[in-house]
């Protein structure tokens, strides 16, 4: 490593003065800026227990090896990590070769996971420049592609730590910690960034974003994960160049629409992702929707805003959610459309419509974001039990109130009738909530309460066949 430069630690709330700004020294991937052990607050007690493992034996083993990014970033946030991913100047074979519970992953970039029961330590090769590779490596189409657009398809050059850290995405992810020296290294001014609650991006922007459009999802996503802004040169080109999140593949997106959605951020994100025009490339039949100025726009804008309320609310204060619910709660009034078009074309029944709508809207929205077919399931019986928790009489409130999905479904019911307001659903939600904390007699007589449905015929009982009194040959 280059010369480094020594300083230390930025005080959060300390003034800066107009003789200090004139006298700040800054870093370069040359000359990092340097904290030690006391000018940060970094330490190996904050860091998980496999994080430290694999950093030590790549250590042990002559490899350099750092904690990098986001578990870095969080530190000095005063914010608990969550993610220990490391860089090292090991090849991804080397690192395989050190961990019998190693996997090597990824095309685009090859990573290594090191397993260690539920928790994954991700493990990534310095990347070098692409003018920098030998001719042999430029040549070999294995080792790095681009696209027309100027995306990267593969990237496979590795480098120095200076170069890996002029090829991150973010100052504030330009941030390297080593438990040799117990020292932070800052490429690019990321402390000072951190401080100051920028989002800054490495190099053009504009670029930057052509090697990889899921940097504008990202810069979106550590603003409001983080409460930073970004600054003016990161968020500029975003408007502009949003149309090549086209280019990115539907599976990549369900991983990002996990991100944004999942993390107890997803009103927040939602509302800048359609600022930049990024929420259609996720959702194109809900943005065409919500383009569209009328009582049902009205109506799907606050009831997608309850839902993602509801669910920032439950990650939160840590409780169960499944992005199923999510997914449901923004397909439902497009589901609704197709049905009522299907109904008018056709004298289908009602379940037929049901499952012909739902041929259509599944495979549209399946070619933006791939749904895993388990949470398919999971929005199909969400929606199913809309019917299903209407029909109460007889014995159908007991069968319905076993389904295994029915705290989903009712739960997506309440948020229908706050949203809708409708007599009969609002009463239909309370008849719900009643009947979950009643005792069972009390429940059957609550059913026998329930009127049938209009224009429902009572079956009559089935009259036994006579046995048959014709001698058998």
């Amino acid at each position: 490593m280059s010369k480094a430069i020594e300083k230390t630690f930025p005080k959060k709330n300390a003034k800066k003065s107009a003789s200090n700004k004139k006298n700040v020294v800054t870093a370069s991937f040359d000359n990092p800026l340097v904290f030690s052990r006391d000018q940060h607050p970094v330490s190996r007690k904050l860091l998980s227990q496999s994080a430290l493992k694999v950093l030590y034996r790549l250590n042990n083993s002559g490899f350099d090896a750092y904690l990098v990014g986001g578990g870095v970033r969080d530190i000095l946030l005063g914010l608990k990590p969550k993610d220990f991913d490391i860089a090292t100047n090991a090849t991804p074979d080397e690192i395989k070769e050190l961990f019998r519970n190693c996997r090597l992953i990824g095309r685009r970039f090859r990573l290594a996971h090191i397993v260690f029961g539920r928790e994954i330590i991700e493990v990534a090769t310095f990347r070098g420049h692409h003018d920098t590779a030998s001719e042999q490596e430029k040549n070999c189409t294995k080792t790095s592609k681009r696209s027309e657009d100027g995306m990267l398809l593969r990237d496979n050059i590795y480098g120095s730590i200076e170069e890996d850290a002029e090829r991150r995405d973010f100052t504030i992810n330009a941030l390297y910690y080593s438990t040799k020296d117990f020292k932070v290294y800052d490429f690019a001014n990321g402390v000072q960034d951190v401080n100051d609650k920028i989002i800054r991006l490495i190099g053009d922007p504009e670029t930057r974003y052509r090697e990889d459009p899921v940097r504008m999802l990202r810069a979106i996503r550590f603003a409001t994960k983080l409460d930073m802004t970004m600054c003016d040169a990161t968020k500029a080109p975003i408007r502009e160049l949003s149309s090549l999140m086209a280019n990115i593949p539907a599976a990549r997106l369900f991983e990002e629409f996990l991100k944004m959605f999942m993390s107890g951020k997803a009103v927040a994100n939602f509302e800048q992702l359609r600022s930049y025009n990024l929420f259609g490339y996720f959702f194109p039949a809900v943005e065409q929707a919500l383009n569209q100025e009328s009582e049902e726009q009205a109506l799907l804008l606050a009831f997608i805003r309850l839902a993602m309320e509801n669910t920032d609310n439950r990650i939160n204060n840590e409780q169960r959610v499944t992005p199923a619910f999510l997914f449901a709660a923004m397909l439902w009034y497009p589901l609704q459309k197709h049905i009522q078009q299907i109904k008018v074309t056709t004298q289908l029944p009602p379940q037929d419509i049901f499952f012909a709508a739902l041929s259509e809207i599944m495979p549209e929205q399946q070619r933006s974001i791939a749904i895993p077919k388990r949470f398919q399931a999971v929005i199909k019986d969400i929606w199913i039990l809309q019917e299903k928790l209407s029909r109460r009489e007889g014995k159908r409130a007991f069968k319905t109130f076993e389904h295994p999905k029915f705290r989903a479904g009712y739960d997506f019911l309440l948020l229908r009738a706050q949203i809708e307001a409708t007599a009969e659903l609002v009463e239909l939600a309370q008849w719900w909530t009643d009947f979950q904390e009643v005792s069972n007699d009390a429940r059957i007589q609550m059913i026998k309460g329930v009127k049938p449905p209009q224009g429902t015929k009572r079956k009559s009982p089935r009259k036994r066949r006579k046995p048959s009194t014709k001698p058998t040959e």
